[in-house]
């Protein structure tokens, strides 16, 4: 009897959760499926996933872009902003994260606080000041300002999330490095780092995401369409004076994805890892 009732609670639970995935896939699913639909058939046969004809002239006709900008030059200005933001936040972010969690200085806890302060800050609320600083240094329309900023400290989420792992890191080991004649930079360049690996491939695909998906601040900074990157591309797809081009902005909406789920893919693991040992359970 109890056999029979478990196994239909398993019945039951698995055939819930089944049915949830799939409403949460679903609009991704949508996505890659409309993306080689004919583009009167996108809107019209909405709730289908089987188109009636496969069009992957969408891809093609995306990929081309419009004007005299291909969609690779956007996946090249992409790659580039986002590779150098990875960089830059692994380093700065790391640093001053072994600064807070291992260095004891002058109003440590307050600047700690005022990090996680930030936190809780939109980014629309320090967009203009950042605007009108590199307006004045003469930014505005170049890399710089969505690049730079990540040497500098990065995200005060990445430091914190580093901090956390840090500190479950026995101090024993730097005092053995201490005794060995290792200076603090030291320490943290043979001891810390190598075993914060799961933490930096965390702050890794983060950054990664963060920046490959985002569309407001090259929005603000870049007026230069040879400079767009995949997110302000996508955009050049709709016009509000003529007819939006559903098929080639789908598809190319679906290919921009593919960085990401191949980097989530294969680093899935390292997220749980990495969250679950700095103390955001």
């Amino acid at each position: 009897m109890l056999d029979k009732k478990s196994r239909l609670s398993s019945i039951i639970y698995h055939t819930f959760m089944i049915g949830l995935g799939f409403l949460m896939i679903y609009p991704i699913l949508w996505m890659f499926a409309s993306s080689v639909k004919p583009e009167a058939e996108i809107f019209h046969n909405a709730a289908s996933l089987i188109p009636s004809v496969f069009q992957w002239e969408n891809y093609s006709i995306g990929w081309e872009g419009y004007g005299n900008f291909g969609f690779d030059l956007f996946f090249k200005n992409s790659m580039i902003v986002t590779s150098f933001v990875v960089i830059g936040t692994l380093i700065s972010s790391s640093l001053v994260a072994y600064g807070f969690a291992r260095l004891k200085f002058k109003f440590q806890k307050v600047l700690f606080a005022c990090l996680l302060g930030t936190v809780m800050l939109p980014v629309q609320v320090v967009i203009i000041p950042q605007y009108i600083l590199f307006h004045n240094i003469g930014w505005v329309n170049t890399f710089l300002p969505l690049i730079v900023p990540a040497f500098l400290g990065g995200s005060a989420f990445f430091i914190f999330l580093m901090v956390q792992f840090i500190r479950g890191i026995p101090r024993e080991l730097d005092e053995a490095a201490t005794i060995d004649g290792c200076s603090h930079f030291g320490i943290f360049w043979r001891i810390i780092l190598p075993l914060c690996k799961p933490a930096l491939i965390t702050v890794t695909i983060f950054a990664f995401m963060w920046t490959w998906d985002d569309f407001f601040s090259p929005l603000i900074f870049l007026q230069d369409t040879r400079l767009y990157t995949v997110a302000l591309g996508l955009r050049g797809f709709m016009d509000p004076d003529a007819m939006t081009a559903w098929g080639p902005l789908i598809a190319m909406s679906s290919l921009s994805l593919l960085p990401q789920f191949i980097l989530f893919i294969f680093c899935q693991k390292y997220i749980v890892k990495g969250i679950a040992t700095t103390g955001l359970k």
